[in-house]
């Protein structure tokens, strides 16, 4: 049976908490300061620690330092003041989540129906590092090059606790699959994982699509609508593209961090969730929030343990084995059994794949799709020069925008200017304005050219969501 340690100094507050969490089916002690809990940890190692963060004869952050096997140990924070920078302190020290005073009952329920049997989570991971060795698999994703261990490690730190992960790569390098790795290695993969992609959905939609609306609320809400915040109660909600959200929106998404508690629009009555929030972004977030793209303190609030995904260039070793694995995906698909020449593998490896994984993935498809059995890697790389790699068109076009013209006419002239000059590639068209693709691809269709100019070599006939 799993066993608890409570730590507070209040008697009422103690009794009522061993109460509730014995019906929960764990063993429980108590302890009313620092004094008293290192005596219990010597008697018997806890699977879940409920510390108050100020006790009588000091900080209950004191305390986690004597936990041994803190990996193995859900530590939850009490605190009366929950504040940004209380929640931070609390995850970054080591704990896996935090309450407010007085603690929400529904919570903690919640919270303690997700501690598992610590070996079963230790034999959980200790598996993947298994499989990791075997074939380069590492949950979602697959590599074995030493930066990909590296990033392993660190999702294996983290994915436990109930800590906020921010994301930071460049487009294709798989943080969604980071993310639902993350969410499968936590405490709650028996819980829903629901991915969105902030810069995907219209400014007018995306509070109603991550709060939900009552009906009647405003025209065309015929019903009531439960946003992604409720439909992941319990699990695990993935924020791509973070920095393309409203700052509006953002400072209601920070107060959902901080509480637990949301409003569907059309009311003001609370909805309570539990929901562990994996943010991911394209761009350096420092500076979009010099920029004013992001909320400081949204940032520093989804920041609490920071992951960067490396690119493809930078993986030695994994392009081969990610382009093999492609490869054999599609003959297995088709009951085929076409192959990579030898030195033709080694041609993929020498490519800057700007793109990344989601890239080579494509090339792969295209490559399949057009070769013969022994596939030219040679020809079908000839086909897929971008302009990232070489030299950067010369900016010769000169814009002038006369005193008085709008700012959407201006933007336009700016747009279809910058497209021209970019030979219609619509990622390098976007990557140079600083626009998220899914806006260029929001802007063309609404001069009338969503059908124009390729995109990663393909002809594009329609705007797509971009990662």
């Amino acid at each position: 049976m799993a066993h608890a340690l409570i730590v507070d100094d209040d008697e009422n507050t103690r009794e009522s908490m061993a109460a509730l969490v014995e019906a929960e089916g764990f063993t429980t002690a108590c302890a009313a300061d620092l004094r008293a809990a290192h005596i219990q940890l010597t008697r018997q190692q806890p699977d879940i620690v409920l510390i108050d963060l100020h006790l009588p004869d000091g900080d209950g952050l004191d305390l986690i330092d004597a936990i041994e096997n803190r990996s193995e140990t859900e530590i939850i924070l009490i605190t009366g003041n929950a504040s940004v920078d209380t929640a931070i302190a609390a995850l970054r020290a080591g704990a896996a989540d935090y309450l407010v005073k007085p603690v929400n009952i529904a919570r903690l329920r919640s919270i303690l129906q997700r501690v598992p049997k610590a070996s079963d989570l230790k034999s959980q991971i200790g598996a993947l590092r298994s499989e990791l060795r075997r074939v380069g698999y590492f949950g979602h994703m697959l590599g074995k090059s030493p930066i990909m261990s590296v990033l392993y490690d660190q999702i294996s730190r983290v994915a436990p606790t109930a800590a906020t992960v921010l994301l930071i790569g460049e487009s294709g390098t798989g943080k969604e699959l980071a993310a639902q790795t993350l969410h499968e290695m936590s405490r709650r993969p028996k819980q829903p994982f629901m991915a969105v992609n902030c810069g995907a959905i219209s400014p007018n939609l995306i509070e109603s699509e991550m709060f939900g609306h009552e009906k009647g609320s405003f025209t065309g809400a015929d019903r009531q609508h439960r946003g992604y915040f409720e439909r992941a109660d319990g699990g695990t909600l993935f924020l791509d593209e973070i920095t393309e959200m409203p700052i509006e929106l953002q400072v209601k998404l920070l107060r959902v961090l901080e509480t637990g508690k949301f409003m569907r629009i059309g009311t003001d009555k609370e909805v309570e969730t539990d929901v562990r929030v994996i943010a991911a972004t394209n761009r350096d977030p420092e500076a979009a929030v010099a920029s004013g793209k992001l909320r400081a303190d949204l940032y520093h609030r989804l920041n609490v343990f920071p992951i960067q995904m490396p690119p493809l260039r930078d993986r030695v070793g994994d392009v081969e084995l990610l382009a093999q694995r492609f490869l054999d995906e599609l003959n297995q698909a088709h009951d085929t059994h076409k192959t990579f020449p030898p030195e033709g593998l080694g041609k993929l490896a020498a490519h800057r794949w700007p793109g990344n994984v989601r890239e080579l993935r494509n090339f792969v498809q295209r490559a399949y799709i057009m070769g013969e059995e022994v596939i030219d890697i040679g020809s079908a790389l000839s086909l897929v020069a971008s302009p990232s790699e070489t030299e950067a068109p010369a900016p010769e076009t000169v814009i002038e925008i006369p005193v008085g013209m709008s700012l959407a006419a201006a933007e336009k002239q700016l747009i279809l200017a910058a497209f021209a000059m970019y030979g219609g590639v619509k990622k390098y068209t976007a990557e140079q304005l600083g626009i998220s693709l899914k806006t260029l691809y929001n802007r063309l269709e609404e001069y009338g050219l969503q059908g124009a100019g390729v995109e990663g070599g393909e002809i594009t006939a329609k705007a797509t969501s971009a990662d």
